[in-house]
Formats: C-alpha cells, structure tokens, sequence
C-alpha cells in the first residue's frame, strides 16, 4: 500500500484570521503598500498582573459584539457583552482568571469568529477556538519553556487490519535523534469527536512531557496518538474522505423496551475484527517498534485513553493480555460488570500489570461508570489508582490526568 509522503515535524500552533484578504504580492525589492497591509488588530487579549483579561476587536461597523470563553459555565452560556469606543474598538475586561489554557471566540452581529489579534488556535474537532494561557502554578506545565524539547512528527503508516493508509502523531523524547538509547512507549488515545491531533492540539502532550522530563518527574519516553476512528485516514483536512462508520462496530444485542438502566449491556457494543483496538495491537505497536527505538516489551509499554479512548483502552487490554504493563482511563468505565468482564480482568491482572489508573471529573457524565470500573479492578486485585477532580468531561480534566499518569509511567 503506498504511503503518502513522509513525517515532518511540527513546530508552533499557527493560526490564519477566520475571515482575511490576501493582497497581491510586491515586485522584487518593492516594499508592499499601506493600503495591502491593512490596519493591525488592537492587543488582544491582553492579560493583566490580577490575571483579568482584556478582549479588543475593531468592527467599526458592527452592531453587537461578546465574547464567549470556556470558563463560562456550560455550553450555552450567553456571550459577555462588548462596549465600542469612539474610534470603533471593541473591548471588555473580565475579572481574574485561573490559572489554565482556557479558549475563545469572538460573536460579531451573531457571527462566530476567532480573535484576529490573536494567533494561537486550537481544533477540537470542526470547532476552532483562540488559546488563552494564563500563568500560574496549576497552568505550568502547559507553558513552552527553556528547556530541552522533544519532537512531534505527524507518520502516515499502513494498515492492514483496517486496509488503508493511515496517520498518527508521534512524541520523540529530547534527544532522541542524536543518540542510540532505547525508549519505553505510551500509546495514548483520544474521545469521540478528536483524531489524532487532539492530544497534541488540546491535551499539550509534548508540552508536558518536555517539562515533565526537565523536571526528572517522568522518564523520557516515545509517546503515540493515534487516530481512534477506525473509518479516517486521517483528521479533517489532510484531504482524505473518511468512510461509512457503520463497518466499525458490530451492533449491540437488542434490549427489550422498559429495560431498566442498570440491567443493559455492561459495556459498549464490543468491536469485532477489523477494528481500531485490533489495528493498535496488530498495526501500531509493530510498526513503531520496527521503525522506532521502542523497547519491545509489555513493561516497556503504556497505553491510556478518555472518553471513547478509554473504551478502547479497555478493550485493548482486556482481548490482549501480556500486551501493556501499565493501563490508564480516564473519564470512561462500565454502568455494570458481569462474570466474562471480571475475567478478562483477572486474566489482565495474571500478565502483571504493574498499575491501572482511572480517573473521571465530579460532574462528569462517566464518573459513575469510572467508579464501577474502579471497584471491579480493586476487586480482581490490581494496582489501582483512582482519581476524582472537581469539573466535568473536559480537557480541564485531561491534561491533569496525563500529568500525573506520565509520572508514574516505567518506574
């Protein structure tokens, strides 16, 4: 199967104005025109010493202008109202924030739009908002700092079990193309909606393992994010159709209508073969292995996932005992256990895994299903961790999790 160019490196998030005219380019030696240049966009946002932010934008014309930020509570939360000046500068001030990488966006006459002043975007999905990082301890190992980094490359590599040419990023530790020193490996998997570029983008993976290796807090190590929708070739915008995702997932078995909730299937409907957890274990694992200076072993071997991710963490660890020595899920579970799960469990616990790691928000839709997936694992006789926080399922969670899962990692 042909491969469709080769890795290269990502460097910086960069982000084009949602709505922009691109002049024609000067003749050589010429400089370009005022005119082609347009006005620069007011400072936005400007983040002061208390950590209030201040939002500008300059829409002379228009009627209405808020701003909407995930701090707000919920999705439908109204946007926070914009005042314009005498030279048709919008702006507000909100009050201290804390410390996170929040997002944005700015509503002009109800039009959604990014900050034009503003050129750090994340994706999330086909959902595009400005970054906001404010300082502080909580947010720290979020920020790019002096110190050594790693590389992030995005692999296109062929896959058998889903029979097409597939992409996955892949986190090489500081260091790595100048030495010969062997790697331990995370496999490290997104939720329903991401692709592959979600842990990168949304989760600041490289981001954190840089610092989390400078600080001696977790050991270096080779991290993958694959793309976890079986039906893509890659994410949105590499150019390439996704396919019908009904050959994914076998159907569940029916359940008789008035079937209370506790009594339904324990899990979801469970992949057959030809799908994405297969393609990890058969596909993924070789290929890095083979092509990168992976340490070919079950403790040398990490995976963790959220949401859809940590269904498929389940499912790739409980079909693959011996496979991966230590286990992460967050933000997912089971609503009930039955006596095959808890098999496969006490099979999984038979290999030696070294940990199994869960953890879900307070609020969160999954939090229930964690805690029964937590006391089954306690009960077969794991390591086991489990971790509450407060908020619900959101990359809030997320990167925290990774955070204090990567350290353990290898040990």
């Amino acid at each position: 199967m042909k491969r469709y160019g080769l890795a290269f490196l990502i460097v910086i998030f960069v982000a084009v104005p949602l709505f922009s005219q691109q002049a024609p380019a000067p003749a050589p030696g010429q400089a370009t025109p005022a005119f082609a240049r347009g006005p620069a966009a007011p400072r936005s946002p400007e983040i002061h010493p208390d950590n209030s932010v201040t939002f500008r934008l300059s829409a002379p014309n228009a009627a209405e202008v808020t701003v909407r930020g995930d701090w707000q509570e919920g999705f439908t939360a109204p946007g926070i109202p914009m005042t314009k000046d005498e030279k048709g500068i919008w702006s507000v001030t909100i009050p201290s924030l804390q410390p996170e990488l929040w997002g944005y966006t700015f509503t002009v006459n109800g039009v959604r739009m990014l900050d034009p002043g503003n050129p750090l975007v994340k994706r999330d999905g086909t959902r595009f908002d400005c970054i906001l990082l404010i300082p502080g301890p909580a947010s720290s190992l979020y920020e790019i700092r002096d110190v050594p980094h790693g590389n992030v490359a995005m692999v296109w590599y062929d896959s058998p079990v889903l029979k097409k040419t597939r992409r996955m990023y892949v986190y090489t530790p500081p260091g790595y193309e100048t030495g010969k020193e062997r790697f331990p490996v995370l496999y490290l998997l997104h939720g329903g909606g991401g692709d592959e570029d979600a842990w990168y983008t949304l989760g600041r993976t490289n981001v954190i393992l840089d610092n989390l290796i400078a600080q001696g807090k977790a050991k270096p190590m080779i991290v993958v994010m694959p793309n976890g929708n079986a039906n893509q070739y890659a994410a949105p915008g590499s150019g390439l159709p996704a396919q019908p995702v009904a050959a994914v997932l076998r159907p569940a078995a029916p359940v008789a209508p008035g079937t209370p909730e506790a009594a339904r299937p324990a899990m979801p409907p469970q992949p057959y073969a030809g799908s994405y957890p297969e393609s990890l274990v058969k596909d993924i694992i070789p290929y890095i292995e083979k092509n990168y200076r992976a340490i070919p072993d079950m403790n040398a071997r990490a995976i963790a996932g959220l949401s859809m991710g940590g269904g498929h963490t389940v499912t790739a660890t409980n079909n693959n005992p011996g496979t991966f020595g230590y286990v992460g899920v967050f933000s997912a579970g089971a609503r009930t256990t039955d006596e095959a799960f808890e098999k496969q469990l006490t099979a999984l616990k038979a290999s030696q895994v070294k940990l199994y790691w869960i953890g879900a928000g307070s609020t969160d839709m999954a939090l229930q299903g964690s805690k029964t997936l937590s006391e089954t694992v306690k009960k077969v006789g794991f390591n086991q961790v489990f971790r509450e926080t407060p908020g619900g399922h959101t990359w809030f969670n997320w990167r925290i999790y990774l955070s204090e899962f990567a350290p353990l990692l290898f040990r």
